[in-house]
């Protein structure tokens, strides 16, 4: 599934966060995307990115130029071995926040882009996928 550009970011840290977000905006914008999409994707990262400090204390952010057939996009794996999301349903609605926080949180992740899946197992950890075709 990762395709030969792909670049892999361990994120343990804030520094890490940052790197995601910077690698993630120049990906997207080699591959041709408008700034405003560029943007949409480093937000969608900043989120994922921060969701891994926040609940797992580790993980990584894989991102990948794709093609299908004429389309070009980005891909975006997220996936950390933390405690997993115990109501998926629960946080994928909107304005739920298990920590507080008024983060855009994974509706808004989903909102932003084109496609947006994700598998969460309790005690194995999460893993989001989201794709953004130009």
């Amino acid at each position: 599934m990762n395709h030969p550009n792909s670049i892999w970011i361990p994120v343990k840290s804030e520094s890490d966060l940052v790197r995601s977000i910077v690698d993630a905006k120049r990906i997207a914008n080699e591959i041709g995307f408008d700034n405003n999409a560029c943007q949409m994707i480093a937000t969608a990262v900043s989120e994922l990115s921060r969701n891994i400090l926040k609940y797992a204390g580790k993980g990584e952010i894989i991102i990948s130029p794709i093609q299908k057939g004429y389309r070009v996009g980005i891909e975006i794996t997220a996936q950390d071995r933390g405690p997993g999301i115990p109501d998926l349903e629960q946080a994928m609605a909107d304005n739920f926040s298990s920590s507080g926080t008024l983060g855009l949180g994974l509706p808004g992740v989903k909102r932003m882009m084109d496609e947006f899946e994700i598998n969460s197992v309790l005690e194995k950890g999460t893993r989001v996928i989201i794709k953004k075709w130009r």
